[in-house]
């Protein structure tokens, strides 16, 4: 289930790493950069969950999450640089579901923002994607052709299920690896070519002329099915 998200992080670096971790779980993500936008597109679009650093400049943090409190109800994780018992005390006492201090790991943060959601009951069990014949079953971390299990690695799966999550998207090589696995692989684009090549291979009846696995000339990768 696609979760709306909220960052409000004045770091305008910090905050776009913590998007593009969260987008590549699949999650539709906002962000602003100070408290008073934090309170606005809360109330405007009630977001599933708020990552919600406590250093905003117009309002800080702590007084979102009172005034938000007190009118929605809204899971919040807390960010800050603050790490004394008293500031984490304060935040939870606030109604923060969960409190990250800095610096922390970007996967740190997916891995509690996951957990708080499904404490929520706003995440769901993982969908089963389909793209035409294709499923990508990411509960059972299985690839189906026509029902038949197609054997993948770990990182054909991971390539896969990105491009099967924006059906018709294109993604360059460098995103494509980056949402699949991480920031460790920016500089080794062509690997990208490697995978895709290896599931085409896997998936299409004549890997020459792909229907599902497309190449986008001078850009990268897109998945769709024939007739979409």
């Amino acid at each position: 289930m696609v979760s709306r998200i909220l960052i409000a992080e004045d770091d305008a670096k910090q905050a776009e790493l913590i998007r593009l971790y969260l987008e590549r779980e699949g999650h539709s993500v906002m962000v602003v950069h100070d408290g008073r936008s934090a309170l606005d597109e809360i109330r405007r679009t009630r977001p599933d969950l708020v990552v919600l650093d406590l250093m905003l400049p117009r309002m800080d943090g702590l007084d979102v999450a009172r005034i938000v409190r007190h009118e929605i109800d809204v899971p919040i994780v807390m960010v800050t640089a603050r790490s004394t018992e008293d500031d984490v005390l304060l935040g939870l006492d606030l109604g923060a579901d969960d409190y990250i201090t800095k610096p922390f790991s970007p996967r740190e943060l997916v891995a509690r923002v996951r957990a708080v959601l499904r404490r929520s009951g706003r995440e769901e069990d993982d969908p089963v994607l389909r793209i035409g014949p294709i499923e990508i079953d990411r509960a059972r971390h299985e690839v189906r052709l026509e029902g038949r299990v197609v054997p993948c690695t770990p990182k054909e799966f991971a390539i896969l299920e990105v491009l099967a999550e924006a059906p018709g998207r294109a993604f360059t090589r460098h995103q494509l690896l980056e949402r699949a696995f991480g920031f460790d692989y920016v500089g080794m684009e062509r690997t990208a070519d490697v995978h895709v090549m290896r599931l085409r291979r896997k998936l299409e009846d004549d890997p020459s002329a792909p229907r599902y696995l497309h190449t986008v000339y001078g850009v990268g990768y897109k998945m769709e099915a024939p007739d979409a």
